[in-house]
Formats: structure tokens, sequence, C-alpha cells
């Protein structure tokens, strides 16, 4: 075991304070009370009632919501079928195309996928609005959801499908009740995945939000042009304290599963014994 030593943790600190200083600064400067965010006034929480307030930030924190939640669902629909048949399908006629064009959003820049859904959605005479930016989504968050049920159903032990099939069930029947529920770990992983991708995304919503729908992101970037004001701290503070409080309880969760398990294990020794 390597020893710990001052630089490693000269290191450590240094890393750390790069990562989280400025979000530390952001969450001190929320409770501003000067309009000015750079020049400290004295402690207040009045901005986070003038957030609460605003119209603009409310509705498009609900588009961006109803959005995420939408297009994770539905990609991460598609993402488990599309890693099924890439896993399960074995080799068939178009498997490399169509693999390539699965993962092929991984790796295109953000700029190319925006600018080609919306000559798509002209193309078709389809308004652009949030139907168009669930569809956007979907589009690009399938593929993550696709690798992370691949990877989990590549380590998948089949004999307990095939156990399933010779006690009469069907295939589908199978499926749902053997495979879906031992996977299913990894289909809400990348449900969350595609969910954080949704609220995190600029670019691509840029191109197919229309007036009638502006997503969050979008509207603290055109905000933010016009200068930082206290209510986009505010905010920032309320997104970072969701943030903090969900991987919290994912870690307890998880943990606790563990521990579960771990007695559940205990115990079927002490049974075998």
């Amino acid at each position: 075991m390597r020893r710990f030593t001052w630089f490693n943790a000269t290191s450590l600190s240094f890393g750390l304070a790069f990562l989280y200083l400025p979000m530390l600064i952001l969450v001190i400067y929320s409770f501003n009370e000067s309009k000015l965010v750079t020049v400290w006034a004295g402690f207040s929480t009045k901005w986070y009632g003038e957030l609460f307030q605003n119209e603009a930030f409310l509705d498009a924190a609900w588009v961006t919501v109803k959005v995420a939640v939408m297009s994770s669902t539905i990609a991460s629909v598609l993402g488990t079928m599309a890693a099924y048949v890439l896993v399960r399908g074995g080799r068939f006629n178009g498997r490399t195309l169509f693999s390539g064009m699965i993962y092929a959003p991984l790796v295109m820049p953000e700029v190319i996928t925006g600018l080609s859904l919306l000559l798509l959605f002209i193309g078709i005479g389809l308004d652009r609005g949030v139907l168009t930016i669930v569809l956007a989504h979907t589009t690009f968050s399938m593929c993550y959801v696709s690798v992370v049920v691949s990877s989990r159903l590549v380590s998948f032990d089949r004999s307990l499908e095939e156990a399933a099939l010779d006690l009469g069930c069907s295939p589908f029947e199978a499926f749902r009740l053997v495979t879906l529920p031992i996977i299913a770990p990894a289909v809400i992983s990348g449900w969350l995945l595609a969910f954080t991708l949704s609220l995190d995304d600029l670019v691509i919503a840029s191109f197919t939000a229309g007036p009638s729908a502006t997503t969050l992101p979008i509207k603290i970037f055109s905000a933010v042009r016009l200068g930082v004001s206290p209510e986009i701290n505010a905010l920032s503070t309320i997104m970072i304290s969701i943030v903090t409080v969900g991987v919290i309880t994912a870690s307890l969760m998880s943990k606790r599963a563990t521990l579960r398990q771990q007695r559940e294990e205990r115990a079927a020794e002490k049974a075998t014994d």
C-alpha cells in the first residue's frame, strides 16, 4: 500500500480546490445582499425569493424537467431494445451499419447533430417546440443507454433464461420475468444518465427549441450574456444542492443494498453449514 505523503495531500488539495472552490464561491455569493455579484454587501436570501417569482425561469425549468423525463424514458426503451438486438441478435445483415448508427452520436459533434436535426424538422414541416427537443434528446441519449445496458447483457448468465424457457415461459415472458429484473439496475443507470444529459444540454436544444419552448440551460446562457445576476447564483445553488442530495442518497442506498446482500450471504452460509 502506498504511503499518503505530503505531496499526495497537496496534490489532492489543489485538485479538489480547482474543482469545487468556484462552486463554493458561487454558493456564498448567492446569499449576497448586493445586486453586484462580485461585491459582498451582507447576508440575504432575497434573491431566492426573486427567483421563485421569476416566471421566465420557472417556465424554463418546467420545460427542462418535462423534456428530460420524456426523452430519458423513450431513450431507455429504445436503447434497451437496441442493446438486446446487438448482444443477442448474433450475426445478421446490416449489423455493422446498425451498430454504427446506434453509436454514432457518441462521437458526433453536438453542433452537427443539432444542425442536422434542425434541417430534418424544417424539411418535414414540424414546428419547433417541446416535441422537437424531446426527439433530439432521445436521438443522442439512447446510445448512452445502449452502451450501459449492453455491458450488463454481455455478462448476463443466459442459463437463467434457458431455465425459464424449459419451465414453460415464452421468450417474451422469460425476458419480462427473468432478464428485465436482472438488467433493471443497468436500465435505471441508463435512464439517469440520459436524464442528466438532457438537463445539461445546451447546443442541441438551441437548434431544436422554438419560441414556445425554452429550456433552462438556454435561458441561463441568454441571461449570462447580459451579465451574471444574483438570481443566476441562487438558481445554480439550488441545482448544486439537488445534485448533492441525489448523490448522497444514491450512495446511502447503494451502501445499504451492499450490507443487506452481505447479511443474506452470511445467513445463507450459516444455513448450509
